[in-house]
């Protein structure tokens, strides 16, 4: 007679009790998530849902909602506009740059919808220079994958110029909205302070980059 404790049961989740006959499964211990894991949790939670697009036949757009019209509205708030025709051409050439063998990717598309979004785009140039953007990074991550994939070195050239051309532009329009935000004001921080002989005060500001860098003094009495 075996006089040990029985184990006492643990519900099945719906999860478990798919699973096919003979899959051995450890439900007596829930996972416990580490703070890291709750804070990431809470904060994915906390995110406003935004409505997603699918594509129906002949590659026409809707949205993942009830309501069309509500959808439309939530998407344009998120891209800064109120005017229809700036939206669905932003939503068109999205969509262009996400054909795939003569489809358009939904996977792709809601990928750049979600990059401009994310930019977060204040008004209606902003969401066009972050349309380009997120297009450009598609395209240049395309190169990438064509790089890796390529077997001759004239694929490899090629492919190399093409996507070095693309993150040099995806760069360039990253410095272009940062200056439209900024309103091309540019900060001068002071780097350092000393009193050279006779009482003068040396002010320096040392621009650090690549070539081209310089550096100023300005003498204060």
């Amino acid at each position: 007679m075996n006089t040990s404790a029985k184990r006492k049961p643990t519900p099945l989740t719906e999860e478990v009790a798919a699973l096919p006959q003979g899959t051995s499964v450890d439900v007596t211990t829930p996972y416990e998530p580490t703070p890291e894991e709750r804070r990431a949790i809470a904060a994915l939670r906390g995110t406003k849902k935004t409505p997603r697009v699918t594509l129906k036949q002949k590659n026409q757009i809707y949205f993942k909602h009830p309501d069309q019209l509500h959808a439309a509205a939530v998407l344009m708030e998120r891209l800064a506009t109120t005017d229809e025709y700036l939206f669905g051409g932003v939503l068109t050439q999205l969509s262009a740059v996400a054909v795939r063998g003569g489809k358009v990717d939904e996977v792709r598309f809601n990928f750049m919808m979600s990059a401009v979004m994310g930019i977060g785009p204040k008004d209606e140039l902003e969401t066009l220079l972050a349309t380009q953007m997120a297009a450009i990074h598609a395209l240049a991550l395309d190169y990438a994958s064509q790089l890796n994939n390529s077997r001759t070195i004239p694929e490899q050239d090629y492919a190399e110029r093409t996507l070095n051309k693309l993150m040099r532009t995806f760069a360039a329009q990253m410095e272009t909205l940062k200056r439209y935000r900024t309103g091309g004001e540019q900060k001068v921080t002071v780097q350092h302070v000393t009193v050279a002989d006779g009482g003068q005060a040396i002010v320096g500001n040392v621009a650090q980059g690549g070539q081209g860098a310089t550096k100023e003094q300005e003498t204060t009495p």
